[in-house]
């Protein structure tokens, strides 16, 4: 019993909510492999480690011998988004959707094993659906229950529409579990209601229900907001090894234990090992780099990982930082956003406007590891390491 209690403690890491963990254990317990379910937008994906949160919690449940299926909505992408909200999405061909499925594979695998991965398409059951099925299917609810949805209330109670094939949305969702056979079903929490509604059609079609687990948003560099390309707080999966080390080891320390939680594969153990490291007087710094090569060897591969780190001489020739790396503060005053040009000037990166303009001219500055055009913007409440010319950077922080 051990062994599922260590399991279970590995899979509840970092997660928000299983509905419902008893059940959970007891599917561990029956020693057979379990069909873990996600779904995911057909759309082209250009992931960051936020998005890797998922998908690394499904290749802990691989580890364990259980198997994921990574299901494309390819039926639901065919006839468009289904909010309203995306007025400009429009549907996606046959062609589009497979396309688009290739550069998923390309980026999924670097996470997922591929031999205990089954990748599925959900138009396979439901193009062939009749009318007849699919409004047996609407039967399986209420007008009522779909209002019990947090944005369907908040759209009716402020006098939105709501078109009746976006009732249907969430049967969809709960109706490929049923297909599918899962045994639990992982999701963000703005999936919750979605992935409930899979427990109960799998009880009306005599199955038993799937587990329900729901995983966090992950912070970005900053440690405050959600991590976003928009906000410039993200590290992407597509990151080159330099500037993933570096966004990763140039972390805040407040959120390296949090990334370990939801990125690494590491045992708990290995995990507890490392902070008690840290309390006997281990440099962060030396921790956040056990994280930085892990997730460099995962997306660029071993050998990327083992060169990541040079030595203090060649970190800025290599797009490295050096350890001493300062740190800068300059305000805002409450504006959303400043120009890189102010940036460089205030923050004593450059030693005037002129000069700024000059190295952004000539392509000599770099934003977390890219080099960036004179009209670039920053968000403020948010850091970023920035390099003007060969020997000057800093973490700067707009207020």
């Amino acid at each position: 019993m051990s062994d599922v209690a260590d399991a279970l403690a590995l899979l509840e890491r970092g997660t928000h909510e299983i509905l419902l963990a008893d059940e959970l254990k007891e599917k561990l317990a029956s020693g057979r492999p379990l069909r873990i379910k996600a779904g995911f937008d057909p759309t082209a994906p250009d992931l960051h480690l936020g998005h890797s949160v998922l998908l690394t919690k499904m290749r802990q449940f691989q580890d364990l011998g259980h198997t994921v299926i990574f299901l494309i909505g390819d039926f639901t992408g065919r006839i468009g988004d289904p909010t309203g909200k995306n007025v400009t999405r429009k549907p996606l061909t046959e062609e589009e959707v497979k396309a688009n499925a290739e550069t998923y594979k390309a980026q999924v695998f670097k996470i997922l094993d591929p031999e205990k991965t089954e990748v599925r398409f959900n138009a396979e059951w439901f193009s062939a659906m009749s009318a007849a099925d699919m409004i047996e299917l609407a039967g399986q609810s209420t007008v009522a229950r779909m209002l019990e949805r947090d944005d369907f209330e908040k759209r009716y109670q402020g006098g939105q529409s709501i078109s009746i094939h976006e009732f249907l949305y969430p049967l969809v969702q709960g109706y490929d579990s049923v297909a599918l056979e899962a045994d639990v079903e992982l999701g963000g929490t703005d999936q919750k209601f979605n992935l409930l509604m899979g427990r109960e059609l799998q009880k009306h079609f005599g199955q038993s229900p799937q587990v329900v687990i729901t995983m966090p948003l992950l912070e970005g560099l900053d440690g405050v907001q959600k991590m976003s390309k928009s906000l410039g707080n993200y590290v992407g999966v597509d990151d080159a090894p330099g500037t993933m080390f570096n966004k990763l080891v140039s972390m805040p320390d407040s959120l390296m234990w949090r990334y370990f939680e939801l990125l690494s594969l590491k045992s708990n153990e290995d995990i507890e090992a490392l902070k008690r490291d840290v309390e006997q007087g281990a440099n962060p710094r030396d921790i956040k780099m056990v994280l930085a090569r892990e997730l460099v060897g995962r997306y660029h591969g071993e050998e990327a990982a083992a060169n990541a780190h040079k030595s203090a001489g060649n970190q800025l020739a290599d797009g490295e930082l050096p350890e001493d790396l300062p740190e800068v503060h300059v305000d805002f005053e409450g504006n959303e956003q400043a120009p890189i040009a102010a940036v460089l000037n205030r923050s004593g990166l450059a030693n005037n406007s002129a000069q700024a303009k000059d190295m952004l001219g000539n392509g000599r500055v770099k934003v977390d590891g890219e080099v960036v055009a004179r009209d670039h913007m920053l968000t403020t409440g948010a850091s970023y390491v920035i390099q003007a010319g060969k020997k000057r950077y800093a973490r700067v922080i707009l207020d």
